[in-house]
């Protein structure tokens, strides 16, 4: 079994508009349901990996990392052993803790259990470290095999599945990257027809207009996906999601001096590139501009009172933090980042 999977994630937001991070991407995974397990799904993501039929990656720019273990499940060394079967030197492989390579359960309990993790380095101008050095940037993930052989119960141990599976997870836009030969995946052609309806209408030079740019295409292009599977913006649940992105974008807008509308070329442009795909798109597009417009409209208004009320602020905490979200409907993001350009530091907690 095979997918291409829709994927909305916002936990790691603030790396958005980097070369490998975003809110919404393509997930592609293959599945095993009792079926195959370790031994075949490792071969087979090292051979469409780097065999010349498929994908054909270099080995010398792959690592790869296993779970370590701990006192509830032991170390994966059969998946260790497995990668230097295949010819991976001990030096590319790294063992890492739970928080890295273990995947579940969904809930309090349920299937769950380690995973290996395959990483590329992005650096084309400096060859790969011997060393796998896992706190370097250079090193991206790309893909992960998760290998659910393991029930968590409600009293907190781990029993082994009868059946265990194997669900991996593959990031489209990454891999594109990866295979087009950029460091960045923002600079990808799923990527740059986006970028350059964004900057024709660019108006205001801004030091991080490339970051800022990325950030609208990537948040707009999530709230086109979000909004065709008919969810609304507003201040709880998914809406606020959606509101939360669509915020941000506009708030972006604004900064490099983009007109009213600025959306509209954007979300032609996505038509173009992932209509054909996502029919979606194109059958519900008038919908989709309507609700970033309304939205535009709602919060240019406050915007403004708002930023001239920031103003007036020597230093800001929580509570405050807390008030222009509640009179202005400032997302948290917005006014962290004002507040830092100004060297304030609200605190979170405070604001939650």
């Amino acid at each position: 079994i095979v997918s291409v999977q829709k994927c909305i994630r916002t936990g790691d937001i603030d790396e958005v508009g980097d070369d490998t991070h975003f809110t919404f991407f393509e997930m592609l995974g293959n599945w095993s349901l009792g079926d195959y397990f370790k031994d075949d799904a490792i071969r087979w993501s090292f051979e469409f990996l780097t065999s010349p039929q498929w994908l054909g990656i270099p080995l010398e720019r792959l690592a790869f990392s296993c779970f370590v273990g701990d006192e509830t499940a032991p170390k994966d060394d059969q998946s260790a052993s497995l990668w230097k079967s295949l010819g991976v030197p001990n030096e590319r492989i790294a063992f890492l803790p739970r928080e890295n390579n273990w995947w579940g359960p969904a809930g309090q309990t349920g299937p769950c259990g380690p995973d290996t993790e395959m990483f590329y380095w992005i650096d084309s101008a400096t060859p790969a470290p011997a060393q796998f050095d896992t706190t370097d940037s250079r090193w991206v993930e790309i893909w992960n095999d998760v290998f659910m052989q393991y029930r968590k119960t409600e009293q907190g141990t781990y029993e082994l599945l009868a059946k265990p599976n194997v669900d991996t997870g593959m990031g489209l836009e990454r891999t594109l990257a990866v295979l087009s030969g950029v460091r960045s995946a923002y600079e990808t052609h799923l990527w740059l027809p986006l970028l350059d309806a964004l900057k024709s209408q660019q108006t205001i030079a801004h030091p991080e207009a490339e970051r800022l740019i990325r950030i609208i295409a990537d948040h707009t292009r999530a709230a086109a996906f979000i909004i065709v599977d008919g969810i609304e913006p507003s201040n709880k649940d998914r809406g606020y999601v959606l509101r939360r992105l669509l915020r941000r974008a506009l708030v972006y807008a604004r900064q490099l001096g983009m007109p009213l509308g600025w959306h509209r070329p954007l979300i032609e442009a996505l038509l173009t590139e992932m209509g054909t795909s996502y029919p979606e798109l194109v059958e519900r597009a008038e919908t989709i501009q309507a609700v970033i417009s309304a939205e535009e409209t709602k919060f240019s208004a406050t915007l403004e009172k708002g930023l001239r009320e920031f103003a007036k602020f020597d230093s800001i905490d929580g509570e405050g933090a807390f008030n222009l979200y509640q009179t202005y409907g400032f997302p948290w993001e917005l006014t962290y980042e004002l507040a830092k350009a100004r060297g304030l530091n609200p605190e979170r907690s405070a604001f939650e």
